[in-house]
């Protein structure tokens, strides 16, 4: 069965946002166990107290990150094309795919850098007291 380029660069980009996927279930990841994604405090708003101003700094927050990521992913689609086609070249010009490589890499730390931001951003916004409470209802399930 043939190489499909497609297919593991598909999967290289999934790896790529697992940092965001951890976050909603932290398991080990001393990372994840240290943030909030916005969907957890917004189902636990009530139990948590989440006032007006923080509700709207984190609906804020959110829709800048959306923004930024989805014109990465624009880029990011773009420039994975473009590895693709410079792989399937024969024989395959190395100093391009490693230029190109790098150039789609950059992107993807702009999405991940993008994803922490945010979710420092969120935690930033809770108190200690929200924070202990949501670190105990994640832990519940």
């Amino acid at each position: 069965m043939p190489f499909n380029w497609r297919s593991a660069l598909l999967l290289l980009l999934l790896c790529g946002f697992a940092l965001a996927a951890r976050a909603d279930g932290p398991g080990d990841d001393p990372i994840a166990r240290a943030v909030f994604p916005p969907d957890l405090v917004m189902k636990h708003s009530q139990e948590i107290n989440l006032d007006e101003r923080q509700r709207a700094a984190i609906k804020e927050e959110v829709q800048k990150m959306q923004a930024k990521a989805t014109n990465a992913q624009f880029d990011l689609q773009g420039e994975s094309q473009k590895l693709v086609r410079l792989l399937q070249a024969r024989p395959a010009d190395e100093t391009a795919v490693l230029a190109q490589v790098d150039k789609v890499l950059a992107l993807e730390r702009q999405v991940k850098r993008t994803q922490i931001l945010l979710l420092v951003r969120i935690k930033n916004l809770l108190t200690e007291a929200q924070q202990a409470k949501l670190s105990e209802l994640r832990a519940k399930g």
